[in-house]
């Protein structure tokens, strides 16, 4: 709930699309779209593969 103290902010549409976009693509690319040094795999080839052990 809001607190009647608090003020709310215009923001810019626009810009806060860009910029929360750019900090979902940075994750996403860091955690599915980069393999891992260790095996060489993404996130998902690891768990087709285990899930087929």
């Amino acid at each position: 709930m809001l607190n009647p103290n608090e003020k709310i902010e215009p923001v810019n549409v626009a810009e806060e699309v860009s910029r929360s976009f750019l900090d979902y693509s940075m994750s996403v690319i860091i955690s599915r779209a980069l393999p891992d040094a260790r095996d060489g795999l993404k996130p998902s080839q690891r768990r087709i593969l285990y899930a087929m052990h």
